[in-house]
């Protein structure tokens, strides 16, 4: 039979993807136990809610049945405490960069939806524009690496300088300061193929190493899915909370459950939900037409517990003002009572990161 010393060797070859190390030096691997051709062990992951578990604990199990055919290998999965996530991203989060002490950000929220399709980016350009029309000073985070949309929008292209603090971001014609991966591109159709440790490296660095100068609000536009991007940010940037997404489709409002548990997992308060193209407004009768069935977004906002902030229409002349780099000509008559209803709402406390 194997020895414990040998099981943690094999481990020893699971690699973390995200935090780029092997899970016996990370601290995950406890409680060896061989008992004849069984073997068992716990797998401590940062949190419960981390989207590899599956996938880490698989290559566990793998790497320790190669050892002699016929093992029985158990996996368990565990929680790090709150010391142990101090312990291992401590170094990440020694204290605030030079572009953060000259920054002062009153609050940040991320605008995220689960499920792609759903115009989630539209959503949070409109926020920022109607909110900037209150006369707020508003940042805008382009954090979806591989698919930014937000320069585009806005008709951006001059890439940030770099100050004597730090990156500079870009200025919309507003008045609007935006950061994306796409302004440091030679090009906009240039694709961005990284890993999720790379993915999350960057999102990081707009955080920490962009001088936001005195913002009331830094949106964050989140890419689809709950994996590496979110935790990210719901790891390392105090947010005072999300806003969540959806269009009609029970579909959308199942994948926006989804994200709607992470924030709950990793602390993160949920301001409400916003359902997107929820009907066409008829040219010629202004009639309601739900295009995509009935809308299913109050049944979704009373199954988390959370208010319906409200229904936008699917509009041809976003789309087209978006096109045109022009949305901040947008009307957006729909869209300032959700800004409003967004705005009163905010937490006035930033939530701590789930890690560090």
């Amino acid at each position: 039979m194997p020895t414990e010393e040998q099981v943690r060797t094999a481990l020893s070859r699971v690699m973390d993807p995200e935090l780029g190390k092997n899970i016996v030096e990370l601290g995950m691997v406890r409680d060896v136990v061989i008992d004849g051709n069984r073997i068992t062990f716990a797998l401590a992951l940062t949190t419960l809610a981390c989207p590899l578990k599956e996938r880490l604990s698989g290559e566990a199990r793998t790497a320790v049945e190669a050892l002699e055919p016929g093992l029985e290998v158990n996996v368990r999965l565990t929680e790090m405490s709150e010391e142990e996530r101090r312990r291992l991203f401590g170094p990440r989060v020694q204290g605030p960069t030079i572009a953060q002490e000259v920054s002062s950000v009153e609050r940040v929220v991320a605008v995220m939806s689960g499920k792609g399709g759903v115009g989630k980016s539209s959503v949070a350009a409109l926020l920022a524009v109607a909110l900037r029309r209150r006369g707020l000073r508003i940042g805008l985070l382009d954090a979806d690496i591989t698919g930014p949309s937000i320069p585009r929008m806005f008709g951006v292209r001059q890439p940030p300088r770099m100050g004597p603090f730090g990156m500079m971001p870009a200025e919309t014609s507003t008045g609007i300061k935006v950061i994306s991966i796409n302004l440091l591109l030679p090009s906009e159709d240039e694709a961005v193929v990284w890993r999720g440790p790379l993915i999350s490296g960057a999102i990081r660095q707009f955080w920490t190493d962009v001088v936001w100068g005195v913002l009331d609000l830094l949106i964050l536009d989140l890419p689809p899915g709950t994996s590496d991007p979110a935790l990210t940010v719901m790891q390392s940037m105090p947010l005072n909370g999300v806003v969540l997404v959806t269009s009609p489709q029970d579909l959308a409002g199942m994948v926006v459950r989804k994200a709607a548990h992470l924030a709950n997992a990793l602390r993160v308060p949920i301001i409400g939900l916003v359902e997107n193209m929820s009907y066409v407004l008829c040219p010629q009768c202004a009639h309601k037409v739900e295009v995509f069935g009935p809308s299913q977004a109050g049944r979704t906002a009373a199954s988390l517990g959370v208010p319906l902030l409200g229904s936008l229409p699917l509009d041809p002349e976003i789309a087209r003002r978006a096109d045109a780099g022009e949305i901040e000509q947008y009307p957006a008559e729909a869209f300032a009572p959700l800004a409003d209803a967004v705005w009163e709402r905010i937490p006035a406390t930033k939530c701590t990161p789930a890690f560090g």
